[in-house]
C-alpha cells in the first residue's frame, strides 16, 4: 500500500484526542487538510479543539466516547461515518499508564488499563476495518509504546496491554496488506505530555527524564511515516538500537534495565523512606 500523498479530504478518526500525541496530531492531520473526528472521554476538550480546527478552517466533529466501551465505541464509528463519510485514517491513540510494582497495582485500575490501551484498539478497528476492506482503501495507526518491545520493570501491566497492542498491529498489518490497508505501528518513547503525571515523573529513572521529547517532533515523524507507507516507527530514533541489543544480548539488556530502573528506584524509595523517618 503507497503512503498518503496528500491528506487533502481524507477523513480521519482519532482517539485520545483531547490531549498530549493524540491533540497535536488531530491538529496536524487537520492543517494537511483532513477532516477530522476527535473521539475522548472529555467532551469539554474536545470541543475546545473542534473550535481550534474550525478557527482554522478545518473541519471536525466531536464524539465524547469512553474507547473501553464497546457499545459506545462502535456507536462513535457508526456517528463518524454518517457525518464525515467512510473513515479513511484510523489512530488508535487512546491510553494511559501507571509506574508501580506490580504486586502493589490494583486489579481494577489493571482491567481498566486493559480495556482501554488494548481492547479500546480492538473496537475501533474492527468496526472500521470492514469498510476499508470493501473501498480497498485505508490506514491505520496503532500508538504502541517502546514499552510494548521492551518491557521494564515497575511497568509491568502497562508493557503487557502495549505488547498486545504490538502483537495486534503485527499480525494485522500482515492480513490486511494485500487487500490495500496500510499498518503503521508507532512506538514512543518518553513524550512530553499529561500522560507522564507527577507520580510517574517521580518514579522514572533519570535517563528516561533526560530523554524526554516534545510530541510535536514525534508527530512530525508519524505524518512522515504515513507518506512513505512505513510499517514501523520509533521515536526517538536512537532506541530502536534497543531492539537490536536485546535480540543479541538479551542479558546485557537485562543487567542495563535493572541498573538503569530497578535499582534505581529501589535506592530512591529507600531514600524517602530514610527520611521520612528521621
Amino acid at each position: 500500500m503507497a503512503g498518503i500523498r496528500d491528506f487533502r479530504g481524507l477523513t480521519a478518526l482519532v482517539t485520545g484526542a483531547s490531549s498530549g500525541i493524540g491533540r497535536c496530531l488531530a491538529l496536524r492531520l487537520a492543517s494537511s487538510g483532513a477532516r477530522l473526528a476527535l473521539v475522548a472521554r472529555r467532551a469539554d476538550e474536545l470541543e475546545r479543539l473542534a473550535g481550534e480546527i474550525r478557527s482554522g478552517g478545518g473541519e471536525a466533529v466531536v464524539l465524547p466516547c469512553d474507547v473501553a466501551d464497546r457499545a459506545a465505541a462502535e456507536a462513535a464509528c457508526a456517528e463518524a461515518s454518517r457525518r464525515l463519510g467512510s473513515v479513511d485514517l484510523l489512530v488508535n491513540n487512546a491510553g494511559f499508564g501507571r509506574h508501580r510494582p506490580f504486586v502493589r497495582h490494583e486489579v481494577d485500575d489493571i482491567e481498566r488499563m486493559t480495556r482501554v490501551n488494548y481492547l479500546g484498539t480492538v473496537y475501533f478497528t474492527h468496526a472500521l476495518l470492514p469498510g476499508m476492506l470493501e473501498r480497498r482503501r485505508g490506514w491505520i495507526v496503532f500508538v504502541s509504546s517502546v514499552a510494548g518491545r521492551i518491557a521494564s520493570p515497575d511497568e509491568a501491566a502497562y508493557a503487557a496491554t502495549k505488547f498486545a497492542v504490538t502483537g495486534l498491529a503485527s499480525a494485522l498489518s500482515l492480513e490486511v496488506e494485500d487487500a490495500g490497508i496500510h499498518v503503521l505501528t508507532v512506538f514512543p518513547g518518553v513524550i512530553r505530555t499529561p500522560f507522564f503525571d507527577e507520580e510517574a515523573l517521580s518514579r522514572m529513572p533519570p535517563v528516561s527524564l533526560r530523554q524526554m521529547v516534545e510530541p510535536e517532533k514525534l508527530v512530525d515523524e508519524v505524518i512522515r511515516a504515513l507518506r512513505r507507507g512505513r510499517r514501523e516507527l520509533t521515536y526517538p530514533r536512537f532506541i530502536a538500537l534497543a531492539y537490536r541489543v536485546q535480540a543479541l544480548f538479551p542479558g546485557f539488556m537485562r543487567r542495563q534495565l535493572r541498573r538503569t530502573t530497578l535499582e534505581a528506584l529501589r535506592r530512591r524509595e529507600a531514600a524517602e523512606s530514610s527520611a521520612s523517618s528521621t
